[in-house]
């Protein structure tokens, strides 16, 4: 038990000394998991836009048209700045950035609504930013509704002020918004980009490191045998994944404590719920960046392979895309990846408020992910000496038996 102890200090230690004498990697440990968290909280720390310009385009041109335009330049979000004749002019508008969305009223909007039939508002928005789509879309929707009330009103003829009022509202609710209480962008997905922050640099990170060995064929130092010094794989993982996670486990704390306290994002989690739940994740999630590591054949690689990823693997989380909405084919792809169970348990533990128990199933899931992921970097970790190192090859016992089996 000493020895196995003492080995994987002696790896943590080792590779903490090659993760600070890389620029490349501090960076990508330290300097961006500190600092993109703060940039992307602060691009939408307003949480809700007011104002949006927005350009009309009215063939139907009655009454009850210029009556639907009214309505929504008086709205909070909105603001009519021009009504022009064609949709080319509009797009003109939207391409000299003097608006930030379109509204086209159809020329049969009011013929529809006169017969009692059902009619239609497009609204395009310019999606440099998602609040524009947001006040657009709701703002619209909020007019329409209350118009179609007062027609409802209007055809079954006016009676009392009680009457009317029923007639306009049949079913008296309000509108209370759970755990977002602003209801807005930021406080809705900068905790789920927080964490998979946290795996996305983990990838890139140690995807650089193993790049860089590879580059300068360094195969001693990423064995540890350079000294003489002969340490068992399953032990060098270990010791490796140890020091990733140690840096992490600082990194986190400020990425997922720090930051959304700055920009007052939800936390109504209990801290130390919060803590256990993450152990696992960071464990899971560096054993499957040191998986995915030992693929990268040269220093810059790591970029190609990951950086683009970030974006699907956002939406198969659930977050940005119901859940329930997924196939079941990419809910289990899904369940490869840390960041899915990580997601779901952090957003439920620190948004809402759920205990550890609520949150068991994605708890499992983590713990299992350390378990596999911790052999199948190890076996990687095999197959990347014996196929890189030719001069290694053959040479440890434990290779060449891993290499006879396959």
């Amino acid at each position: 038990m000493k020895k196995l102890l003492l080995d994987i200090y002696y790896v943590w230690l080792s590779e903490l000394k090659v993760v600070f004498r890389d620029p490349a990697v501090v960076l990508l440990f330290l300097i961006v998991p500190l600092g993109y968290p703060v940039l992307y909280a602060f691009l939408y720390n307003n949480e809700t836009v007011h104002e949006v310009k927005v350009v009309v385009v009215d063939e139907s041109n009655t009454t009850l048209s210029r009556e639907f335009t009214r309505k929504v330049d008086g709205a909070a979000d909105v603001n009519v700045v021009a009504h022009v004749s064609n949709m080319e002019d509009a797009r003109e508008a939207l391409r000299r950035k003097e608006a930030y969305g379109i509204i086209y009223i159809p020329k049969s909007f009011s013929t529809n609504l006169n017969r009692a039939e059902q009619t239609s508002v497009l609204v395009y928005s310019d999606m440099s930013s998602m609040l524009f789509y947001k006040a657009m879309l709701l703002t619209c929707t909020e007019v329409s509704l209350e118009m179609g009330a007062n027609i409802r009103v209007n055809d079954m003829g006016h009676g009392t002020q009680e009457q009317d009022a029923s007639t306009m509202k049949a079913v008296d609710y309000e509108w209370v918004s759970l755990y977002n209480v602003s209801n807005g962008f930021a406080s809705f997905l900068v905790p789920a980009i927080l964490i998979l922050v946290i795996q996305q640099t983990l990838l890139l990170g140690v995807g650089t490191l193993v790049g860089t060995h590879n580059d300068k064929k360094r195969f001693t130092v990423a064995s540890h045998t350079g000294d003489g010094r002969n340490v068992h794989p399953l032990k060098l993982t270990i010791g490796k994944a140890f020091c990733y996670s140690t840096l992490y486990i600082v990194t986190s704390a400020w990425v997922l404590r720090v930051v959304p306290y700055l920009f007052h994002l939800p936390q109504v989690g209990d801290p130390l719920t919060i803590a256990v739940f993450l152990f696992p994740f960071i464990l899971a999630a560096t054993f499957f960046a040191m998986t995915l590591s030992y693929l990268c054949s040269q220093r810059e690689f790591v970029m190609l392979l990951v950086v683009f990823t970030s974006v699907p693997f956002l939406f198969m989380s659930g977050i940005s895309w119901p859940w329930v909405s997924i196939p079941p084919m990419l809910k289990a792809i899904a369940y490869i990846l840390p960041s899915t169970p990580g997601i779901h348990g952090f957003v439920s533990i620190n948004t809402m408020g759920a205990s550890l128990t609520d949150v068991w199933f994605e708890f499992v899931v983590l713990w299992v992910q350390v378990i596999f992921y911790c052999v199948a970097a190890t076996a990687m970790y095999y197959w990347w000496i014996d196929n890189y190192d030719p001069k290694y090859k053959g040479k440890h016992p434990s290779i060449s038996k891993f290499s006879d089996h396959i």
